[in-house]
């Protein structure tokens, strides 16, 4: 019981290590295949990885095909939409400034489910947000100077911020597997075009390595996680379990070779404080995303 009880966190957590730990290794690839030729394959990979499962779940649920697929594209449409904007601002900003921007959806998801819900999350979620931010920007030691890479990382904070959101409005009405499949075939029919401009650069060893890794763990497996787990856990307070991505990145950073000052350090505390907060803080809300819709 007490295992089933935190199934949901700990999908969280997994999906955010995903996302972390992997953040390096995109980077690096960045430096060999363009950022839609990256994006394309990246999601071809999970595709073919995840839809023979989610063609038998979306059979076995009976699930409603004409919502699932109004649902998905509209979500992958979203999805597409913050990796874009993530990808390409990569390129002209450092990883740590990229991490802080992209941490900014966990400030955007609760005014974003205030605006659809018509009411504000508890004070203990928007404090521990805000106290997540903090913790983040000690931890990236990032540079607030903001040019092209750094807009378009704030353009794709927000995009997820509506996207996770988004999300949790439908968490608990389709199986996530298939959910996430058609997103992730969204994101490679949008894709496609573009790169077909653009080019895929130069598809080295190391590119397919992280291709491969991030379109199995990154995507197939992480966003099928996160989605569960929002079937459960409401976006705001999702949002904050989700920042634990730089934290882990940190620490994959530090395990590889690199030093982690006492800044970084207290910042990563601090996140985990945020987190505690919105999960243990008093007036939890268990109920799920189900009944914030009204």
């Amino acid at each position: 019981m007490g295992g089933r009880r935190f199934a949901a966190e700990a999908a969280l957590v997994t999906a955010a290590f995903f996302f972390g730990a992997t953040f390096p290794l995109v980077h690096d690839a960045l430096r060999d295949v363009t950022p839609f030729g990256y994006l394309t394959v990246r999601f071809v990979v999970a595709v073919v990885v995840l839809a023979p499962f989610a063609v038998h779940l979306a059979r076995r649920t009976g699930e409603d095909r004409r919502r699932l697929l109004g649902v998905g594209i509209v979500a992958g449409v979203l999805l597409f939409g913050g990796y874009a904007f993530q990808t390409v601002g990569l390129r002209d900003t450092s990883p740590a400034t990229s991490a802080f921007l992209t941490g900014l959806y966990v400030m955007f998801v609760p005014f974003v489910e205030a605006g659809l819900r018509r009411r504000l999350p508890p004070a203990r979620i928007l404090v521990s947000a805000l106290l997540a931010l903090v913790g983040l920007y000690l931890l990236t030691g990032a540079d607030l100077a903001l040019g092209r890479g750094e807009w378009l990382t704030v353009g794709c904070a927000v995009v997820f911020a509506v996207w996770i959101v988004y999300q949790g409005a439908y968490a608990t009405r389709v199986h996530p597997v298939p959910f996430t499949s058609l997103q992730m075939a969204t994101v490679v029919v949008i894709s496609v075009p573009v790169t077909a401009v653009t080019g895929v650069g130069r598809l080295t060893g190391f590119a397919w390595f992280a291709i491969i890794f991030t379109g199995i763990f990154c995507s197939a497996v992480a966003l099928s996680l996160q989605l569960w787990g929002q079937r459960r856990i409401p976006p705001a307070r999702a949002a904050v379990i989700l920042l634990l991505e730089p934290v882990f990145a940190g620490v994959v950073g530090w395990l590889s070779g690199e030093t982690l000052g006492a800044v970084e350090i207290v910042g990563a505390l601090v996140i985990l404080g945020a987190i505690a907060l919105a999960e243990l803080g008093p007036g939890r809300d268990r109920s799920g995303v189900a009944a914030g819709r009204g």
